[in-house]
């Protein structure tokens, strides 16, 4: 009998050319961070997520996307949950170097599940 290891769904705002790069990656991973990007922050609820793309991305890029993806459970585990204002201001730092071993711990498809535009 095969025993599949539980998920921890993610979700993550993203802008325009941020979602150009990760499905040429056949949406199964996300871009490298830039040199002044020290860390990957995923959020863990959709609604925080929401609030980042439509806040934040729209009135900079024009349109922000919510993206939703799985992460073996227990690799993400190892990254403490970091709270950054309200309770639902929740995510993990992953720092930027581990960004390609992290990637190899998703779990099927990134999936767009929201988009705003201006």
């Amino acid at each position: 009998m095969r025993h599949e290891s539980a998920t921890t769904l993610l979700y993550r705002p993203v802008n325009q050319a941020e979602l150009d790069l990760i499905a040429a990656t056949g949406w199964v991973a996300f871009p490298p961070r830039l040199p002044e990007q020290p860390f990957f922050y995923p959020v863990l609820n959709e609604q925080y997520a929401a609030q980042i793309a439509r806040d934040w991305n729209v009135p900079y890029y024009g349109v922000g996307y919510v993206l939703r993806f799985a992460v073996d459970a227990d690799y993400a585990d190892q990254f403490p949950v970091q709270n950054v204002g309200g309770p639902e201001h929740n995510e993990l730092w992953v720092p930027a170097a581990e960004l390609p071993e992290f990637n190899r711990h998703i779990v099927g498809q990134i999936e767009v599940v929201g988009i705003f535009e201006s």
